[in-house]
């Protein structure tokens, strides 16, 4: 039953099924005969027809071949059309900025309106919003709903041609343009245009990718890149994307870390079909090994690992190359009951020791190691290699396409090699540049250094290049995926600048984050209003001047007040100056101790005042024993060095200092924030709560955010 037409009134187009179908690919004939007033309908082949506007949207999401269109379960479905019932107020002009505000509001902790998929509820709203033309766009230039207008851009730019078309035939808009500067479109197209690249040979709906990490550690930032790229494909072709854990070295591996890749996964939303493990495969990747060393394909090795090595970089045969089968046979035995004749040896492929590419002189396929597996136990003694086992199960599992970094480019000859002597399906690989961020290590085995040594306090330090890390310390995810995309799936090496990430968290979280006060405790100067109230009194004030969805806060007025000593230093008698949310005040003394450190100020109040013609516009807070203990925390990168040389070692430029903590006193308001809230110090910075208030003896600990401009390190 195929659709043969839409009709609909030609003064009010169903935008919202127009711009469903254009996304889904459904051709879509139109007629604009009915009457005003009537709903749009839908005729299909048989004559059977559909009438209404969601009726028919509801209709499209279903048949869709677009993941999750209409919602992945009952409940998502039963949650675009709750959407789907409010999306008509758009229409009502009277009701039109309070949708915005509610849209806009529920938008600051979702990234699209039901799950993680773009769905016909998103395509209700956006239409709804695109429907009344120059009213939406005038706002979408504004600053006003800063998350709509987010999310309303990236829908564009991610459909850009297909809603142009539908917009500029139905809304009489001849383009949309995002509302950003020329500079930020410049980046967006070069974006987008690095992003748009094939997969080769790939069909839609029958792309199969995998995402496999090691689990010897935490995902950091470069895993992120192959993930979300991963991601990013399998959505594009409608396909399928496994996680699966190259679980084969058991010395390195645990449980642990799979917990916290998977919860990693999660935060950076990225839906799979699948969790797999290699070692799920361990007896048919014997199989086949036990095939390759029949057909002379591979044998086993006991040669000493040092000149083992020494020997593929010299393009020399090994003695053993050319070992009996029953030789071979004998030794693999030894090694699967992982004797000590057996931990001498490794298994190889037989390929070419003279190539050229190093990687294809006979590698090893596996090794002995007695050390019990995290899932399994002690069932094996013997582990394939990552080389080997890898385009095993890549073809296993129907993997279409195998994503790698750069750095496996010289092994791509192997992969391949590899596939074609065991006889399997053929995997095409495409190949992406893999992150590299300053001052940043991504190995592993580095980053456990650390831990190890007691440098950071664990994988989720702040300090850390890892998704938990670098959450921890402040960054949205929205802000990480938004980095990564920019950058696309180029092959071409880059080494990024951490300030373009946190510049981008910056303009995420200043919109919406709260702003409170603190003064540092150390040497805190008291400033005495003379005029000032005889009895604190107290105010309700917005927490963000701009954003009322950030709520309200308490601020209590006092003749004696609170500031830094850097802000009493730079006052001078009789300058007016402006106290933050009250007004200004005059500066009347200034009292020194014997060592011309200042210990008191004294001033009068100024309300009438221009904040215009004060040159100083300082924070304060009252004198008062509801205000709170804070420990503001400031970090620094772990080495001292932007890009370590070729065989530099790390340990040459650790960093002696990367941590600095600074006592201070807070507004009472601060004993309300959560675990993981964003906030702003007003003239401090932005800062995430790590440990709430839980008594006042213990202090709120704040982790200081980077704002993308340039650390000069610690003091």
């Amino acid at each position: 039953m195929e659709i043969k037409v839409l009709s609909f009134p030609a003064d009010s187009p169903p935008l919202s099924v127009i711009v469903a179908a254009k996304l889904s690919g459904f051709a879509l004939p139109t007629d604009t005969s009915l009457p005003p007033d009537s709903a749009p309908t839908l005729l299909f082949s048989n004559g059977m027809t559909l009438h209404g506007t969601y009726v028919l949207l509801r209709y499209i999401g279903r048949v869709a071949a677009l993941p999750n269109f209409y919602g992945q379960n009952a409940y998502e479905s039963g949650q675009i059309d709750q959407w789907l019932e409010y999306a008509p107020v758009f229409s009502l002009g009277s009701a039109f900025e309070n949708a915005c505000k509610y849209v806009d509001e529920f938008l600051q902790s979702h990234t699209v309106l039901v799950g993680n998929y773009l769905s016909i509820a998103d395509i209700a709203i956006w239409s709804g919003l695109a429907g009344t033309g120059q009213r939406w766009e005038s706002l979408r230039k504004s600053k006003k709903y800063q998350n709509l207008v987010r999310w309303f851009n990236s829908i564009f730019l991610e459909y850009s041609d297909a809603l142009n078309e539908v917009t500029a035939i139905y809304v009489g808009k001849k383009k949309l343009v995002a509302a950003k500067s020329k500079e930020q479109q410049g980046e967006n197209n070069q974006s987008k245009s690095s992003f748009e690249v094939d997969l080769p040979d790939a069909e839609l709906g029958k792309v199969r990718l995998r995402f496999a990490p090691e689990p010897s550690g935490y995902l950091h930032i470069g895993h992120s890149k192959a993930a979300l790229l991963n991601r990013y494909f399998a959505q594009r072709y409608q396909g399928q994307l496994i996680i699966r854990f190259d679980d084969t070295n058991p010395a390195k591996e645990s449980n642990e870390f799979v917990e916290n890749i998977l919860k990693d996964i999660q935060t950076l939303g990225i839906e799979h079909d699948s969790v797999t493990y290699t070692s799920d495969y361990f007896p048919q990747l014997m199989e086949m090994a036990e095939k390759l060393i029949c057909q002379g394909k591979a044998y086993v090795d006991d040669t000493p690992r040092e000149q083992l090595q020494k020997e593929r970089m010299d393009g020399i045969e090994s003695r053993c190359r050319n070992n009996s089968l029953e030789e071979n046979m004998k030794l693999w035995k030894e090694m699967i009951a992982g004797s000590e004749r057996g931990l001498q040896c490794c298994l190889r492929g037989k390929l070419d020791m003279q190539d050229p590419n190093k990687s294809l002189r006979d590698p090893v396929y596996y090794r002995c190691n007695p050390v019990p597996h995290h899932r399994i136990g002690s069932n094996y003694k013997i582990y394939p290699t990552y080389d080997f086992a890898c385009p095993f199960v890549d073809a296993i599992e129907g993997i279409t396409h195998a994503l790698r970094s750069s750095e496996y480019h010289d092994r791509n000859a192997q992969y391949q090699r590899i596939q074609e002597d065991m006889g399997v399906r053929k995997v095409h690989i495409y190949e992406f540049s893999r992150l590299n961020m300053v001052y940043t290590l991504l190995s592993k085995r580095k980053l456990l250094w650390f831990v190890e040594n007691g440098k950071v306090d664990g994988w989720d330090d702040a300090r850390f290049p890892t998704v938990q890390g670098i959450v921890r310390r402040g960054l949205k995810v929205e802000a990480l995926v938004q980095f990564i995309l920019e950058q696309g799936a180029s092959k071409n090496l880059n080494l990024m600048e951490w300030d373009k990430l946190w510049t981008i968290n910056k303009k995420i979280i200043d919109p919406v984050c709260p702003r409170h006060t603190a003064v540092v405790e150390e040497r805190c100067v008291l400033l005495i209003l003379l005029d000032g109230p005889e009895e604190p009194f107290t105010r309700i004030i917005p927490r963000h001047k701009k954003y009322e969805g950030a709520g309200e806060k308490c601020t209590t007025y006092s003749k004696r007040i609170l500031i830094d000593h850097s802000d009493a230093e730079s006052i001078s008698v009789d300058e007016e100056i402006t106290l933050m949310d009250w007004g200004n005040a005059i500066v009347k003394g200034i009292e020194k101790d014997q060592d011309g450190n200042i210990t008191q100020l004294t001033g009068v109040l100024h309300l009438e005042g221009s904040v215009k013609t004060t040159k100083l516009k300082l924070t304060w807070l009252p004198e008062t024993s509801e205000l709170v203990n804070l420990t503001l925390v400031e970090f620094d990168y772990l080495i001292t060095k932007k890009k370590l040389e070729e065989g530099e070692d790390f340990l040459d430029v650790v960093n002696p200092c990367t941590k600095k903590e600074t006592a201070a006193l807070g507004d009472s308001n601060l004993r309300n924030l959560h675990r993981g809230e964003i906030l702003q110090l007003e003239r401090k910075g932005y800062f995430r709560c790590d440990v709430p208030f839980i008594r006042p003896s213990k202090p709120i600990v704040l982790y200081a955010i980077p704002d993308g401009r340039q650390q000069t390190g610690l003091k």
